[in-house]
């Protein structure tokens, strides 16, 4: 058997906190006051002490980037196009990686030098559910076959060709599906924050990709929020229970039906949606891709970080953190 040694620095939450001492004293921080209105299981101690020092060694990973970049433009025979250092959030349904995705973006664009940063999540990539339905795959909504990988794949790859307009279509989690006609337009960001359950596969089934490229070979930096399967259940079946709460004024809503059900029939709903489906797609698609991430942020009870672990890169780790 292949024995791999330990390739990944590891933080507690104290240590990971004392990065935040690097942070630049720049930063506004008027501005980073109103961030943890974002999400109420958000505090700013937990921006302050968790992602402003993520944002921090970020930023110091895309100045590597661009010093890198930099030493290669003349041996380049055309004008360089503009080209975003992408980020994704990959991790479990109900995990948090839209919150945290938008605590990122936030906090990225307090750096004077990003003055575009732009925000995508991978559910606009799903197909419609007129044509999961066709395909019998509406119990696997999330599922790589349940995405249309090749648009995703052009859509990160003409980004990174340097194409300075491109679209994405838009999901709407009112509504369970795909918003019809309309698109979110990038142009010429510098930043791109990827965020979705498949940023970080490498299906092999010839249905999922035809071309053998992935999502990843476009990614610069990675990130994979994990947690405990017992806590990821609870929070799933309180987002369902939101959602059924707020669809009770919204008939349009998907889950309109659901608001008429008692609590007990709701979560009972909510568990057996979780064993069948986000349950199975975790453990058979989503957490074997955890240590592909560059960094993995291991959540407790209430969604604060206790765990960090930072993949190691030769020396470029080591010289960014303690540089």
């Amino acid at each position: 058997m292949l024995t791999i040694p330990p390739y990944w620095y590891f933080f507690n939450r104290t240590q990971w906190a004392e990065l935040r001492n690097i942070v630049p004293t720049t930063l506004d921080k008027s501005k980073l006051m109103c961030l943890p209105g974002i999400n109420q299981d958000l505090s700013m101690q937990e921006v302050t002490e968790i992602y402003l020092p993520l944002a921090r060694l970020i930023n110091c990973y895309i100045t590597s980037n661009s010093q890198r970049t930099e030493v290669f433009k003349p041996c380049l025979g055309e004008k360089s196009k503009k080209i975003p250092y992408i980020i994704s959030i990959a991790g479990s349904v109900a995990v948090g990686k839209s919150t945290i995705a938008r605590v990122l973006q936030k906090l990225l664009k307090l750096w004077p030098e990003y003055q575009c940063v732009e925000l995508i999540t991978t559910d606009g990539f799903l197909y419609p559910n007129a044509i999961l339905i066709a395909r019998g795959l509406m119990q696997e909504k999330g599922f790589p076959s349940s995405y249309d990988i090749n648009s995703l794949v052009k859509f990160v790859a003409d980004l990174k060709s340097g194409v300075s307009q491109v679209k994405a279509p838009v999901y709407s989690h009112v509504i369970y599906d795909i918003i019809p006609s309309y698109h979110q337009t990038i142009q010429d960001p510098d930043i791109l924050i990827l965020e979705g359950l498949n940023v970080l596969q490498c299906g092999t089934d010839t249905a999922y990709n035809h071309h053998d490229i992935f999502i990843s070979d476009f990614v610069d930096f990675s990130i994979y929020i994990d947690a405990p399967h017992e806590l990821l259940k609870d929070w799933y079946t309180s987002r369902f229970l939101k959602l059924c709460h707020h669809a009770s004024f919204n008939p349009s809503s998907f889950f309109h039906d659901y608001a008429k059900l008692s609590s007990k029939e709701a979560r009972s709903i909510a568990s057996n949606i979780w064993n069948e489906i986000n349950y199975r797609n975790l453990q058979e698609n989503i957490l074997p891709t955890r240590e592909r991430a560059t960094l993995i942020m291991t959540k407790a009870y209430n969604h604060s970080i206790s765990l960090v672990k930072l993949k190691k890169e030769t020396h470029q780790a080591n010289k960014l953190i303690y540089s």
